[in-house]
């Protein structure tokens, strides 16, 4: 059984010996080394990758997202120009590359299949530009000092969202659209939005910054910036609480689920006999009751939490119900490689199949809207994608803490291999968590705020990778 899910999960793919054999990567990568070496600018072709991923991040709440898509265009590029002049022995190619690539092979014969194909290239591009983003972080955030730098970035600028939502908190400002029942007693509850102009968005965007910003109090050193990082969790929740977002909020108990199950894995060698044992359900059963007493106690949050669970009894939830029945009907039509990638496909196939008065501009559910755009062949290999990533994240975070608490004799020089590096891994396997759970009821994800903050987790995990980790597996089961 253990055999089977290495094989599923790729986690022995012997990828060095693949790459360094390989006639079409030999073939692309490092045509242009001495044109590099000669080359003033590209000496700080690091540095400058960084900068053009912090200002997408920066600018990302605060502008249209045309220019977010002309800094990704640029940051594709420079992807490109940096792998066609790289070393060959520097380039690391990971199974979560493997599966990216399969994914956006699937999402190309979709787009040639589509009925319509016009509509499905521009999803196509759009996706092609942030796989290719993807690419450029994972390259970059190798260097643990870039990635670090970039998390606080992102947190920085999360910050500044989170204090503009909580004080439109306290302004009750009021609703851009009709997001609240208008015939129950929500109705007049403030919603916070911030710069992104909808509460559920804002939800999203803000899951990233709560696990990234509780990793950085175990990652970041001394007082004032631990001050700086609980700052940011406090703001960051106060915010997320605001929104009333309920698909965020369900992500975020997942979130913390996860953070708090891989936080008790990363200490537990060095925990007493007792706490090993009861440290884990002490917590979740702390946390449970903490959300029950909130619950209970706080009355706006109590009516929003049972509106989930009244089925078409609230004016949200039977419009999700309409359209979800909807895109079913779509999927059964097409249930291989799906109508093609982007709303834009879908906005042209879904009004064939919707209800009277119940238009959408999406599936409201990630996983339908892959099912939809890609067929269940597209589908299968996102949640194979999804397997891999959270398995090698997961592998490094035991590689990373073993090398801690001396389980093992594991010995890296890389600046990867810090320690403390191992709570962002726990940080983005947790997000990852979040928003997926998130997504089975909405599809902000594809919103370019939060979709390369997907990427950004997905791309942390695969700056982790080593190929050293083959070596290390075969020494294992020797």
């Amino acid at each position: 059984m253990n055999s089977v899910w290495q094989q599923l999960s790729l986690a022995n793919l012997p990828l060095s010996q693949w790459q360094s054999g390989s006639y079409l990567l030999n073939w692309t990568i490092g045509n242009a080394r001495s044109w590099r070496q000669s080359s003033w600018l590209m000496q700080w072709a690091e540095p400058l990758g960084f900068v053009l991923l912090a200002l997408t991040f920066s600018m990302g709440p605060f502008v249209n997202n045309a220019l977010v898509g002309v800094l990704m265009a640029a940051g594709a590029a420079f992807w490109m120009l940096l792998t066609v002049s790289d070393d060959r022995a520097i380039v690391a190619l990971t199974p979560i590359h493997l599966l990216v690539l399969l994914y956006w092979g699937i999402a190309t014969v979709a787009t040639a299949m589509s009925p319509v194909k016009g509509a499905a290239f521009i999803g196509w591009s759009k996706l092609t530009l942030y796989l290719l983003f993807f690419a450029l972080m994972a390259r970059i955030l190798r260097d643990s000092r870039w990635r670090s730098w970039l998390i606080a970035v992102y947190l920085n600028v999360a910050l500044v969202v989170s204090f503009y939502g909580v004080r439109q908190w306290i302004d009750k400002v009021p609703p851009l659209a009709t997001w609240n029942d208008p015939t129950s007693t929500q109705a007049d509850f403030t919603r916070v939005y911030s710069f992104l102009g909808n509460p559920n968005l804002l939800g999203a965007y803000l899951l990233p910054a709560i696990a990234l910003s509780a990793a950085a109090l175990f990652v970041w050193k001394g007082w004032g910036t631990k001050l700086l990082a609980l700052t940011m969790l406090v703001v960051n929740c106060a915010c997320l609480r605001y929104t009333d977002s309920r698909g965020a909020w369900i992500g975020f108990v997942a979130l913390l689920v996860v953070f708090l199950v891989l936080l008790w894995y990363w200490y537990s060698p060095s925990m007493p006999r007792f706490w090993r044992t009861w440290a884990l359900p002490l917590g979740l059963g702390g946390l449970a009751g903490a959300l029950i007493l909130g619950v209970a106690l706080v009355e706006p949050l109590r009516y929003r939490v049972l509106s989930m669970f009244v089925g078409r009894g609230d004016s949200s939830n039977n419009f999700r119900i309409n359209v979800w029945t909807a895109v079913i009907d779509m999927i059964r039509d097409r249930p291989i490689l799906g109508i093609g990638p982007g709303n834009t496909a879908f906005n042209k196939v879904y009004p064939l199949y919707m209800k009277p008065r119940f238009t959408a501009l999406s599936a409201y559910s990630v996983l339908l809207e892959i099912a939809v755009e890609t067929g269940f062949i597209g589908l299968m290999c996102f949640l194979w994608l999804l397997t891999v990533t959270v398995n090698q994240g997961l592998l490094q975070i035991q590689r990373l803490r073993d090398a801690q608490f001396n389980i093992s004799n594991v010995e890296q020089e890389s600046l990867n291999f810090k320690s403390n590096q191992g709570f962002w891994l726990i940080g983005a396997i947790a997000t990852l968590t979040g928003m997926m759970v998130h997504g089975f009821v909405d599809t902000v994800w594809y919103r370019p705020e939060v979709n390369m903050l997907w990427w950004l987790m997905v791309a942390i995990i695969a700056s982790f990778y080593s190929n050293r980790q083959q070596e290390d597996s075969a020494l294992t089961e020797s």
